[in-house]
């Protein structure tokens, strides 16, 4: 869809349920962005389509709007969309400017059942090995694999964490999560050991003589972003002969959840480890688990 000027009261409208969101939940920016991008094609398609302003809009014409969507993303997409319009319907009859929510007879698509992307923990093993030690950038690469391996964070959290997140005496490390939700995560003695390491032998080398705050630093002597990490774990699964269609930015978290269950973890227990709110989030790991002891059944049982 062509970017559309809006009609200043539905940019106003969106503006302000934004705002809200920062001031009251403390979303983080790309949170923020996503709800302000989906609220704009609905206002956008709106206006193109000669139809209601946002705050007028009816329960058909939002089932229209979806509809639309059906054709153009995925299902995942739309049951994004779904959750933004929702969120800002209620938040309108919350704070008086509509009787009724349009979006309450709104339907879920139907969405194909998508299992996390995991690793055996023979190839964790080969991806943990595969930076080059013998380098100050190898040995930082080596320690941020293996605390992610040992925490379960997302990609997002270890790349932002702080040197004061750390504590090695107790073994654990203070996680900043979704909406700003911190949580302790221990670390274990392998991450400890090769955390320890990059501290000793090989930060001090990166950084010279600048200063920062940041626990894992680039050339630059700054944190590093999402992206430049995820590339390291492309390059890495590449040396370690880990193939690309098992990849995905959080594979190691992943691998950390399904890891923690197949050797007998309870559920509530990697739930907060994860950082997850809700523990059904938590229970697809279960699937992946399943699903995994089902496949060495096959492979190795006589009658499989």
């Amino acid at each position: 869809m062509k970017a559309t000027s809006l009609r200043n009261a539905d940019q106003d409208e969106i503006d302000r349920f934004c705002d809200a969101l920062w001031l009251e939940d403390g979303l983080a920016k790309a949170t923020l962005d996503s709800y302000r991008s989906d609220l704009s094609r609905l206002a956008a398609w709106l206006q193109t389509q000669h139809l209601e302003a946002l705050l007028d809009a009816r329960s058909e014409t939002l089932a229209r709007f979806i509809g639309v969507l059906a054709q153009e993303t995925r299902a995942s997409s739309q049951a994004r969309y779904l959750a933004s319009l929702r969120r800002f319907y209620r938040w309108q009859v919350a704070r008086g400017r509509l009787a009724l929510d349009p979006s309450l007879k709104l339907v879920n698509p139907a969405r194909a059942s998508r299992l996390p992307k995991t690793l055996a923990e023979r190839q964790v093993e080969r991806l943990l090995a595969a930076p080059d030690l013998s380098t100050a950038l190898g040995l930082r690469d080596r320690a941020m694999l293996e605390t992610l391996y040992a925490t379960g964070l997302r990609v997002s959290e270890l790349v932002s964490l702080q040197l004061f997140s750390l504590s090695l005496t107790d073994g654990v490390l203070r996680a900043l999560g979704k909406g700003n939700k911190e949580r302790l995560v221990p670390l274990g003695e392998q991450a400890i050991d090769w955390i320890s390491r990059y501290l000793t032998e090989a930060r001090p080398a990166i950084l010279g003589a600048r200063q920062s705050d940041d626990l894992f630093i680039t050339q630059r002597g700054a944190a590093m972003t999402r992206h430049a990490f995820w590339h390291l774990i492309k390059r890495y699964a590449a040396t370690a002969d880990i193939a690309a269609d098992t990849l995905s930015p959080h594979v190691l978290r992943h691998a950390f959840a399904t890891h923690l269950l197949n050797h007998g973890a309870d559920l509530r227990v990697v739930q907060l480890l994860l950082g997850h709110a809700d523990i059904s989030t938590t229970q697809i790991y279960t699937h992946v688990a399943r699903e995994r002891l089902k496949s060495l059944h096959a492979q190795h049982h006589p009658r499989g």
